[in-house]
């Protein structure tokens, strides 16, 4: 049984939909009470639920916690993704925006981390949707820049404080892929359409992943199969990422 935040569409989506395809029971969690419940329904009443919640107010990691615990009895893991940060520069880019990121993408994404460890009875699995920016910076993306390689620090340093506990945490670098924040990124330039092709040349494949081809790998670094694996970050973005 996973809990996945920010999963009423994107990535978080696609991997609801591998993990229930496998046979797994989800909590789905996005800010929009209509969406979410819509994915939930589409995903199956029987094995998935769709809550409204923030990762960026304080009690809304227990509140997801406690809806998986009271539905299925247990908790396996979670997949923490959050909404990306607003574009714009690090020099342009108001103090409000920067707060309000930190909060949503660090603060929250360590409440649940810390939520979801605590419920984990029998070890579990904990994964970070962070970006390639955690190793090369995205031009336009100042805040995400900022905060995500802190985010990849915190994943390492609760894989050492967790590994005893039986409870794996890694972090994912997706790159390019075709989803609504993409194409909203791809929006606040003149020509939407260029930008996605200087984008796609700079890509190995050529092409922005589907969705589903990051939910594969995500579902498989969540589940047992994948029981040696912690502490380390996976890019899944096309051989974009120039470091080794």
């Amino acid at each position: 049984m996973f809990l996945l935040s920010g999963a009423s569409r994107g990535l978080g989506r696609a991997t609801a939909e591998v993990l229930v395809a496998e046979g797994a029971y989800v909590v789905i969690s996005a800010r929009g009470e209509d969406g979410v419940q819509r994915a939930a329904a589409s995903l199956g009443t029987a094995r998935a639920v769709g809550v409204a919640a923030d990762n960026a107010e304080p009690a809304a990691a227990e509140r997801l916690v406690a809806t998986a615990m009271a539905k299925w009895g247990r908790l396996d893991g979670a997949l923490i993704s959050v909404g990306g940060p607003a574009p714009g520069s690090a020099l342009d880019s108001p103090e409000e925006h920067w707060r309000a990121a930190f909060d949503s993408v660090f603060m929250g994404g360590l409440r649940l981390a810390r939520a979801v460890a605590a419920a984990c009875r029998d070890g579990g699995s904990i994964a970070f949707v962070l970006s390639s920016s955690v190793r090369s910076p995205i031009p336009g993306l100042a805040i995400s820049n900022g905060l995500r390689p802190g985010l990849a620090g915190l994943a390492k340093t609760l894989a050492d404080e967790l590994g005893p506990a039986g409870v794996r945490v890694n972090g994912l670098l997706p790159g390019s892929f075709d989803t609504e924040r993409t194409r909203e990124i791809a929006a606040h330039n003149a020509d939407p359409e260029a930008y996605r092709r200087r984008r796609e040349a700079e890509i190995p494949m050529r092409r922005y992943g589907s969705p589903p081809e990051f939910g594969r790998v995500a579902a498989f670094i969540l589940s047992p199969v994948a029981s040696y694996m912690t502490g380390t970050t996976v890019a899944v973005d096309g051989g974009a990422l120039r470091a080794i």
